[in-house]
């Protein structure tokens, strides 16, 4: 995958918030790799499957495709 990288320099800044007692930060960080792997995710999964997921009401809103 292209966005690996993200992945990677995310998770080093959440361990590095971690690390320095920068909590808010370090939650912050959790919840952008969270956004990545769903918009990420999203991206990557064919058409055919994203119409499924939107009409799937057990999927949790941020699994769904935009």
């Amino acid at each position: 995958m292209r966005h690996d990288w993200i992945f990677d320099v995310l998770t080093d800044l959440r361990s590095y918030a971690e690390q320095n007692d920068l909590q808010a930060l370090a939650a912050q960080v959790e919840m952008a790799l969270a956004i990545a792997h769903a918009e990420i995710g999203a991206a990557m999964c064919p058409a055919s499957q994203r119409k499924e997921d939107e009409g799937n009401p057990n999927l949790p809103v941020s699994k769904r495709a935009h």
